[in-house]
């Protein structure tokens, strides 16, 4: 009940004050607010425009504003949606509750990271990594872990939702659906944790509750950045790829506000919010060309990782069909 009261309440905090602010831009934010709000209040800096965000939690990341910008479809409250992955984008591409748009931003993003039809694109990658903590010892070779019997000190996060969610589409097109589901029986035989997000994977690693977790490149560094002892090493699938997951933008059809959430969609497909994103602490892989000189180096490390990454533009039915199975898993 008192959970209920909050999620009410927070709802209530943001539609209440789009209504008394009613030219304001309203954004649906699935990545992070610590570096989505950096980049947001710089576009209202630039532009006048006033930015509402709407943030998803932790545990239901993307999935959640996926969900419910597909129930607001025929009277959506959202103008703009930036989105933390890019297969959700594609599954609100086929409920049609996109509007294109091809403007500047669109224009310098490479063609295997939009929608040639222009109802979205993407920016600012992640890598999917093995996080692992160190301990003043050199690091293990993941597989080597998780070919183990016991995976008790390994965490991961639930993959029905966010960059997870994706890693799972990723092994369901490689794999197959038979392949998929015995190994994720067969980890969690083994007692691999399934926690709330990549954060709660990164923690358990960083202090040393686990050994070994799956995450993104950008908790990898919160990790690091706090003193934790840890490694990473990117996820790389049977066939050889990594999967880099870019945060994805695009207008919501219908959306109240159009001029302005073009705008914003060019702000956020720019170079300067690339490199922005590059250089605040999730460190995120521009898909835009840049000068590779005004890269932190941390970046510049990551950059053959992208070229290398399995096309999740081709990962749609997948997704839908290994979601599916996941929703009814635990039902």
């Amino acid at each position: 009940m008192i959970v209920a009261f909050v999620l009410v309440g927070t709802v209530w905090a943001v539609y209440s004050r789009y209504f008394a602010s009613p030219e304001a831009l309203v954004v649906y934010c699935a990545h992070d607010a610590i570096f989505s709000d950096q980049v947001l209040d710089r576009f209202t800096e630039k532009t006048g425009i006033e930015v509402i965000r709407k943030h998803d939690t932790e545990a239901a990341k993307s999935l959640g504003l996926v969900e419910l910008l597909v129930r607001e479809k025929s009277a959506p409250r959202c103008d703009v949606f930036w989105n933390n992955e890019l297969l959700g984008m594609i599954q609100l591409q086929e409920e049609g509750a996109l509007e294109p748009w091809k403007g500047s931003g669109y224009q310098r993003i490479p063609d295997k990271y939009k929608a040639a039809s222009g109802e979205w694109a993407g920016f600012g990658a992640r890598a999917r990594v093995y996080i692992q903590n160190a301990n003043g010892q050199p690091p293990r070779d993941p597989l080597s872990i998780l070919d183990g019997s016991d995976l008790s000190r390994t965490a991961i996060a639930k993959p029905l939702y966010g960059t997870t969610l994706t890693h799972y589409a990723a092994l369901w097109a490689l794999w197959g659906k038979e392949a998929t589901q015995k190994w994720h029986s067969e980890c969690r035989e083994k007692g691999m944790r399934e926690v709330n997000g990549n954060a709660v994977t990164k923690d358990l690693v960083a202090n040393g509750v686990c050994d070994l977790g799956f995450t993104d490149t950008d908790d990898f560094f919160g990790a690091k950045d706090a003193g934790a002892s840890v490694t990473m090493t990117p996820v790389r699938l049977t066939n050889g790829a990594t999967i880099c997951i870019p945060n994805t933008v695009a207008v919501i059809r219908g959306a109240r506000h159009r001029e302005a959430a073009r705008k914003l969609v060019d702000f956020l497909l720019s170079e300067e919010s690339e490199l922005a994103l590059a250089h605040s602490a999730s460190r995120q892989i521009p898909l835009g060309e840049v000068d590779p000189e005004k890269l932190p180096q941390d970046v510049r490390a990551m950059v053959p990782w992208l070229s290398d990454g399995i096309p999740l533009g081709e990962l749609g039915a997948a997704r839908k069909q290994c979601l599916e199975w996941l929703k009814g898993l635990d039902g």
